[in-house]
């Protein structure tokens, strides 16, 4: 594949319709030609044709493949090593190795914007229930019967380890990110990645200082009533009630850990 360029780098001849108005005088912007070759490989990862762990090909096959020079090549891949889609390894055996997209890179780079901005774990809560709640009542719609397979296996577990408060809130943990995934919107599913990671760093940073303590000890069995409950809203196809007390739960849930007073912005959790 070559890369082409358009030949006017202003490009303000084009006719302006109702829907295609600019000001007099308006530059646009052509894309630099390494941003194209990115923007091709990264294309080609959204769309499964490289696979995560995929080596690219040689700097000198894809050059001949774009028509570029080395340095427009190893500037593309500088795009794509800032967006995580590829990793460098320096050497007689490096070379480009494939990342897919996931959850993690985004959470992350959420989660420096709540520090800047100075957001309260109160907010993060809040958005959480505001995500996970309903995704309780459209569970209870859509599930299927090994979707309760799935959730009756987490609660098991969570039983087993109701005696080590550590491994209890992991369990507990991992049943709420299952709810959403098992309601089927992936939207919903990135953005509850992104609150989750904030949301566990709290929750260990709580058990922490609170393991095994009586509110820790209520709290936990509480919760896991709650969790008890919802399957059984799940199962019977009750989604309305299914997110009543998904709410009702995550709102004491969010009591509950927001009694550390030692942590109230995302700030005082990551930085």
């Amino acid at each position: 594949m070559s890369v082409h360029l358009p030949a006017d780098e202003t490009a303000s001849a084009r006719p302006a319709g109702p829907d295609n108005v600019r000001p007099l005088g308006h530059r646009i912007r052509v894309p630099k030609t390494a941003e194209l070759v990115a923007a091709e490989l990264r294309r080609r990862v959204v769309r499964g044709e490289l696979a995560e762990g995929d080596a690219l090909p040689s700097e000198a096959a894809l050059m001949a493949e774009f028509a570029v020079s080395r340095p427009t090549l190893r500037e593309a891949f500088r795009v794509l090593e800032s967006e995580s889609l590829i990793s460098i390894r320096r050497g007689a055996r490096g070379g480009a190795r494939v990342h897919v997209p996931n959850g993690n890179v985004a959470a992350s780079h959420a989660g420096l914007v709540l520090e800047y901005r100075g957001t309260t774990l109160q907010d993060v809560y809040d958005a959480r229930t505001f995500i996970e709640a309903p995704c309780a009542a459209l569970l209870a719609e859509r599930r299927t019967e090994q979707d309760l397979v799935r959730l009756r296996a987490e609660v098991a577990h969570a039983e087993q380890l109701m005696d080590d408060p550590h491994a209890f809130i992991r369990a507990h943990m991992e049943f709420h990110a299952l709810v959403v995934e098992l309601a089927g919107n992936q939207t919903l599913a990135v953005l509850n990645g992104m609150v989750r990671h904030i949301i566990d760093l709290a929750n260990w940073s709580h058990v922490d200082l609170d393991a095994g303590s009586p509110d820790n000890v209520r709290a936990n069995k509480r919760g896991f009533r709650a969790h008890v409950r919802l399957v059984e809203l799940v199962a019977a196809r009750q989604g309305a009630d299914a997110e009543a007390l998904w709410r009702l739960h995550l709102q004491e849930a969010e009591n509950y850990l927001l009694m550390n007073k030692s942590m109230t912005t995302v700030l005082d959790l990551l930085g």
